[in-house]
Formats: structure tokens, C-alpha cells, sequence
């Protein structure tokens, strides 16, 4: 299949069946995972985003048991400690394998109007002697965790936004690239200087990605969403990385010229769809009504699949938000509530029991 020849159709249904399968999610899960499979189901979706909300699990373990199923949570902080995964601002705060992090890492100056970037510089002009020393102080005496400093006798600590100093200046070094995180402690980072850090990741980082331009990194973040999204118009492939400008038709032509990117019909699309070569086994079967959904799992709600709202209404025609955010009396279905997938369709929601308050 090229550009030049007529792009095959899809029908919404058989679509949908292609992005599951190519984030993980179409089929059950027939073996017990390994841990190879934790670092695998990650390259697979190309990012695993990281909150902070712990309700039934914090999410980047239930995303990876909709895909794997029961498997040690303990492996997913193993897989970081050893440098095969990595933390870095991509969709927000995320891990990534090993081998992507150049890429996000020379993405960095393109980040530079996204709000933690921007705050953790203004940060640094405002409070820079405070975080130098910081700096210097692990350079000195090696990584620390925020819980290693002190608060300041009767300081507030009723929010988020009202971190201890050092806290503050841990997570502006971390925006600003200078600081990475070695490994968790029951979910609370270790910082340490990040050629440290980069020194032990599996496999060891591309020195030639950090001298290619914005455009040859824009062009490989551009694949890698389609790629983890399996169908997509344009108009869904910058959200996933967070890309700015949006990504349009023209921007794409050259990656259809090549056979990069596939062009399919969806039908009820009024744009063209895009799928990545990679897929194009995948396309195949979805053409031929050779996929099958067989998959149930319970899905967070930082999971890919359903981060973008729009997306998942067109996709799915499943309109969902989190409502942790919301005040109380305005919640449509509680403080906390789990999409449901199951065998190819978001068929309802969980609310676990205390959470609708």
C-alpha cells in the first residue's frame, strides 16, 4: 500500500479492534507475564504516564496489569533501578524505555513552554542559590529523596503546591534535565545527577540523537504515536507526546511518500487515517475481520487508551473524565471510577466502594 493507490477502508468496529491490539489490549492474557513483559508492554505504548492518585493501585501498575494481568508490582521499580526504563517528561511525567530517552531528552528544548519547564526556570532565576547548593550537594554526597530533608518547624503541609523548599528545587532540577530519577522507594523518587543516571541505563543512550534537529525528532515522536495508537487522524497524533504546532495532512504526506505511515478510511472519519508500517500485519487482519477482542480489564484512568476524552468518545463513543478534580455535587459517577473494557467495548464503569464523596 502506498500514498498513490486508492487507501483501503475500515469500519469504526474494525478500527477499534487495531488500536487495541496495538496498545496491548485485544486479547487475553494466555501466560503469566515476565519481566520482560513489564519493560515490553511499555515499548509497546511507547510511554507509561505516572500519578500520584492511589486508588486500588497507583496507576502505572493497573496500567500494566489491563495488559498483563497479575504479575509482581515490584518489577516495574526493579526495571527502573536497573536502568532499562527511565523517568522524563513526555505526555507529563512518564516512564520510558531505555533506548527512547535521547529522544525525549533532545525533545527538551522543545518543551520549554510547557508549565513544569516553565516554572522550574523561574524557579531558577528566583531561588538560584538555593538550588546550586542543592545541586552541588549531590554531586558531593550522592542521591537523595525529598523525605531527606526537613520540613521547617510549623511549615504547612496541607497541598501539593506547598512542598518544602528542597522538594520544590528536586523537582524544577528534574523539569530542567539536570537532575534524573535513579529509583523509587515505595513510590518516592531517589534524584541523583543525571550522568549518573544516564551511565547505567540498558542500553546505554545514543550519543548521535542529542545532535539531530527538531524536525528529525519531531518526525520520530510523530511515528511513535501512531505506531502505539494503531489508527489515528491527524488531528489525535500531537496530544500523545504533546507536540506543538498540531500535526496536519501536509505534515504527514512525506511520511505516506516513504511508507512510513499506511493511509487507511475509517468509516465516519471525515479526515484520512494513518498506520504505522509496522502495523501493516495488523491492518491486514483488521481488513480481512481477522481480529478478535477477547480481552476484559479494568483501565485507569492515565491509561493511553483513554487519556484523550475526544478520542475515546469517537473511538469508543464512551464518554468519560475524572472526577477526583471535581467538586463533590457536580460528580456524575464518583470520585473515582474505572472504564471497563470489555472484548472491544468500553461497556461500563467501576466506582470503588467510599470514593464518591
Amino acid at each position: 500500500m502506498s500514498g498513490a493507490s486508492a487507501a483501503p477502508s475500515l469500519s469504526l468496529a474494525r478500527a477499534r479492534l487495531l488500536q487495541l491490539a496495538a496498545q496491548g489490549l485485544l486479547r487475553s492474557v494466555r501466560r503469566r507475564a515476565g519481566r520482560a513483559d513489564v519493560v515490553a508492554a511499555i515499548g509497546r505504548m511507547g510511554l507509561l504516564q505516572i500519578d500520584t492518585i492511589h486508588v486500588v493501585a497507583r496507576s502505572p501498575y493497573l496500567v500494566l496489569h489491563s495488559r498483563l494481568g497479575d504479575y509482581p508490582m515490584a518489577w516495574l521499580d526493579e526495571a527502573l533501578a536497573d536502568g532499562k526504563l527511565a523517568e522524563t517528561w513526555a505526555h507529563e511525567a512518564c516512564l520510558v524505555c531505555a533506548a527512547d530517552l535521547p529522544w525525549h531528552r533532545a525533545w527538551r528544548a522543545q518543551r520549554e513552554n510547557r508549565w513544569a519547564h516553565k516554572h522550574a526556570a523561574r524557579m531558577h532565576r528566583e531561588q538560584r542559590r538555593g538550588m546550586d547548593d542543592l545541586l552541588a550537594g549531590i554531586r558531593a554526597s550522592g542521591p537523595v529523596r525529598a523525605a531527606d530533608f526537613v520540613r521547617e518547624q510549623g511549615a504547612a503541609t496541607s497541598g501539593w503546591w506547598e512542598w518544602k523548599p528542597e522538594k520544590r528545587w528536586l523537582e524544577a532540577w528534574f523539569a530542567l534535565g539536570e537532575l534524573m530519577v535513579l529509583r523509587r522507594e515505595r513510590f518516592q523518587r531517589v534524584y541523583e545527577l543525571s550522568e549518573r543516571v544516564l551511565a547505567r541505563l540498558d542500553p546505554p543512550p545514543d550519543p548521535t540523537v542529542a545532535g539531530l534537529p527538531a524536525a528529525a525528532l519531531r518526525r520520530r515522536f510523530i511515528l511513535d504515536s501512531v505506531r502505539a495508537l494503531g489508527v489515528a487522524p491527524a488531528a489525535w497524533i500531537a496530544d500523545y507526546h504533546r507536540l506543538k504546532p498540531r500535526v496536519g495532512a501536509a505534515e504527514l504526506a512525506p511520511l505516506l511518500a516513504t511508507g512510513e505511515l499506511l493511509p487507511v478510511t475509517v468509516q465516519g472519519w471525515t479526515a484520512p487515517g494513518y498506520v504505522h508500517r509496522d502495523h501493516a500485519g495488523l491492518l491486514e487482519q483488521a481488513l480481512g475481520g481477522r481480529l478478535r477482542a477477547t480481552h476484559t480489564a479494568l483501565l485507569s484512568p492515565f491509561d493511553p487508551l483513554v487519556w484523550d476524552r475526544a478520542r475515546l468518545r469517537a473511538m469508543f463513543d464512551f464518554d468519560y473524565s475524572l472526577e477526583c478534580y471535581t467538586p463533590a455535587a457536580r460528580r456524575r459517577y464518583g470520585y473515582f471510577v474505572l472504564p471497563i473494557l470489555h472484548c472491544g467495548q468500553l461497556v461500563g464503569r467501576l466506582r470503588r466502594q467510599g470514593t464518591s464523596g
